[in-house]
């Protein structure tokens, strides 16, 4: 486990993912900001992960990651009342239903500013910080669908592989200088927003969190979760453009 002490940033921890990784972290003796849309689901976990420890570990922020000014005078905040920040993970996202004659661009235009314009006015508030004190690490969660564009969800695909590239370009421009920034790309994963999907094979959200911190631990640049993930995907982006647009994955 980590050796830091300073405080985690979770957006997007009042379920799924996002809540595992923040628990996890507050039982290993982290101060954890733990920023969510919904308020009534916050406060909860809130209380329960701080009932577990017997301690106050865990604060909750009420924040919509679709507001991206709010990004940088809310770190602000989070600093000025638990002290400095020295890890951010951005686990936010939406996913909307889309039928495949449906071209709705209220859902195209959410899941752009959830998924990628969120996790980069973040990830700058983030930067900004750890590249003037040489040290931090910023975790985002991407996902397996940024690798091809699929008939199902174009702009989810879309939004995931801007994320993904933001987050290389970052890790590019911050490593030299002793920030480390790792990109985490789920397949198969229980979580709220995959509810419904009858998703063969995924694992907990509890385990992808723990899959989440190890990489983190070990100073990865690029993790598939669960691993078996990267080969799926190494086939899947080998399929040629004109046999894969007749495939329905």
């Amino acid at each position: 486990m980590s050796s830091r002490s300073g405080t985690c940033i979770v957006v997007g921890a009042s379920s799924g993912i996002g809540l595992a990784i923040a628990r996890r972290l507050a039982i290993a003796g982290r101060k954890v900001a733990l920023l969510a849309r919904r308020d009534k689901e916050l406060r909860a976990m809130v209380t329960t992960i701080n009932d577990a420890l017997g301690r106050e570990a865990a604060f909750g922020y009420v924040h919509d990651a679709a507001d991206l000014e709010a990004a940088e005078s809310l770190f602000a905040r989070i600093e000025q009342e638990h002290g400095l920040v020295d890890e951010l993970h951005y686990v936010a996202g939406v996913m909307p239903d889309v039928a495949l004659d449906e071209f709705d661009l209220g859902k195209d235009r959410q899941q752009v500013q959830v998924n990628m314009l969120g996790c980069i006015a973040w990830g700058n508030a983030a930067a900004r910080r750890f590249l003037a004190r040489k040290s931090g690490c910023i975790v985002g969660i991407s996902s397996v669908a940024q690798d091809r564009g699929r008939i199902g969800r174009p702009v989810y695909n879309a939004s995931k592989a801007g994320m993904d590239t933001y987050l290389e370009a970052l890790r590019n421009r911050l490593w030299r200088h002793g920030v480390r920034v790792t990109t985490i790309r789920p397949g198969f994963v229980e979580t709220p927003m995959t509810a419904g999907l009858k998703l063969k094979g995924a694992i907990s959200a509890d385990k992808a969190a723990e899959l989440v911190l190890r990489a983190r631990d070990k100073q990865k640049s690029i993790v598939y979760v669960p691993g078996k993930w990267r080969l799926i995907m190494f086939v899947i982006r080998s399929i040629p453009s004109f046999v894969f647009r007749k495939l329905s994955l």
